[in-house]
């Protein structure tokens, strides 16, 4: 059973870098703490390095006094959070993600013996007008409650960036950087051209072939395979996942057969019989996968539940 905690059993302890205020879960827990560095009113970075010994549940209601911009580069391992309103976002090691809210009630998940260090740019409602502008801020900052705005994988170069900014050695160069990443990541937000309307026909062949992902990931499900089985090209294969799922076919794909893999190691299956059973014919090949995706080898998570 995972440990649940709140997350204001958090304290303030010793901090390792001036001017950063450190908190700290107790040692009994594992590795766990943030770093936060105030760098104007409004704006501030968080640093965080979770390793718990157990699996983790931290419950918290996430308030700033107001609605918030969060940028957050997950620079290691994979995190969760499940609102209480359903909400549900996922941060994998190598991704951005930006999101948005006021206050919500909601909980962290942290996988046992998977070190997460995740960079977050917390942007407070005044600095993004100030920024981007009122019609703009209104328009990213909705009615307040959770949101995600946008995920894909971070740039090596805003990764490498990402890592100076963790270190926060100099002030005014910490600061000058934030204001880099907020800049990049608002052009990226801008809004693109209207993406010409999935038909229901369309729709329901992309529902299809998602289906044919569920039931037949053993298989070797190319995309040329999909687009047979489900009579649509590649164009309108691509842009319809995009559209109606958010993700390409490959991507999506690979979420599925690491969700169901984790399910067969947690049930007792074998690491080469979950592999086979989700489409790896190499169980090396796999667990390199499930590594990358959780943050942890599959043979850290079989016979879980035995």
């Amino acid at each position: 059973m995972p440990t649940r905690i709140s997350a204001t059993l958090a304290r303030p302890v010793a901090g390792a870098r001036a001017g950063w205020q450190r908190h700290s879960l107790p040692d009994d827990i594992g590795d766990c703490h943030a770093d936060r560095l105030e760098l104007d009113d409004g704006l501030s970075l968080v640093h965080s390095r979770y390793a718990p010994a157990r699996d983790l549940i931290e419950e918290s209601v996430a308030s700033h006094g107001g609605r918030t911009l969060v940028i957050t580069l997950a620079m290691q391992g994979v995190s969760a959070y499940r609102g209480a309103d359903g909400t549900a976002l996922d941060f994998c090691g190598g991704h951005t993600t930006v999101t948005a809210f006021r206050r919500g009630a909601g909980e962290r998940r942290y996988v046992a013996g998977a070190a997460v260090s995740q960079l977050r740019l917390l942007v407070g409602e005044g600095v993004l007008r100030r920024y981007a502008g009122d019609e703009r801020a209104e328009s990213l900052l909705g009615d307040g409650r959770v949101r995600q705005l946008a995920q894909g994988p971070t740039p090596p170069d805003l990764a490498a960036a990402s890592a100076e900014l963790a270190s926060g050695a100099d002030p005014l160069d910490t600061h000058i950087r934030a204001l880099t990443l907020l800049a990049r990541q608002l052009r990226a937000l801008a809004p693109a051209p209207p993406a010409a309307p999935v038909s229901q026909a369309d729709i329901a062949r992309l529902e299809a072939a998602r289906a044919l992902m569920q039931s037949q990931m053993d298989r070797d499900l190319t995309v040329q395979y999909l687009c047979l089985a489900t009579g649509l090209n590649e164009f309108k294969l691509k842009q319809g996942f995009r559209a109606l799922y958010g993700d390409s076919p490959g991507r999506l794909l690979t979420a599925l057969r690491m969700r169901r893999a984790w399910e067969l190691l947690e049930s007792g299956c074998q690491v080469a019989q979950a592999a086979y059973r989700v489409g790896y014919r190499h169980p090396a090949n796999f667990s390199a996968a499930f590594t990358r995706f959780y943050g942890r080898t599959p043979k850290s998570v079989a016979g879980k539940r035995g």
